[in-house]
């Protein structure tokens, strides 16, 4: 992953510069009303693109027919996501259309309807609180 480091030398005003980062790691998460159904980290230095999101969906898939046989049995699984360009490639959709995965559309322009805002993320800070890393 790149991150922007502000660079300052002398007088002159400050630029950002590419800095390959050490810290930051991209974690994968699909969840339900029950909590989370599967997790991963992309490994270091993986483009997060439509192939590994393609990779990803066939790992959930027997993830979902593991952990919720009775979603499985009755196809009533469901994704919902955002509309970035790796979600909605035709490489995806014809993935999902293939395995008969129903989409939960997101409207356009509403980063403000994020389930991981209001479902994930409290659920996180719950179960990291009072924990120094």
């Amino acid at each position: 992953m790149l991150s922007l480091q502000w660079m300052g030398k002398g007088p002159q005003p400050k630029k950002a510069q590419m800095n390959w980062s050490e810290i930051k790691v991209m974690l994968v998460v699909f969840f339900d009303w029950k909590g989370i159904v599967h997790h991963e980290f992309v490994p270091h230095g993986q483009m997060a693109n439509k192939q590994l999101y393609q990779e990803v969906l066939a790992r959930l898939r027997d993830v979902v027919r593991r952990m919720r046989p009775e979603l499985w049995e009755n196809q009533a699984w469901m994704l919902h996501y955002n509309n970035e360009p790796a979600h909605t490639s035709l490489l995806i959709r014809s993935y999902l259309a293939k395995h008969q995965t129903s989409v939960v559309p997101h409207p356009p322009y509403s980063p403000n309807l994020a389930p991981a805002d209001f479902f994930l993320f409290p659920k996180l800070k719950t179960t990291l609180k009072g924990h120094n890393f």
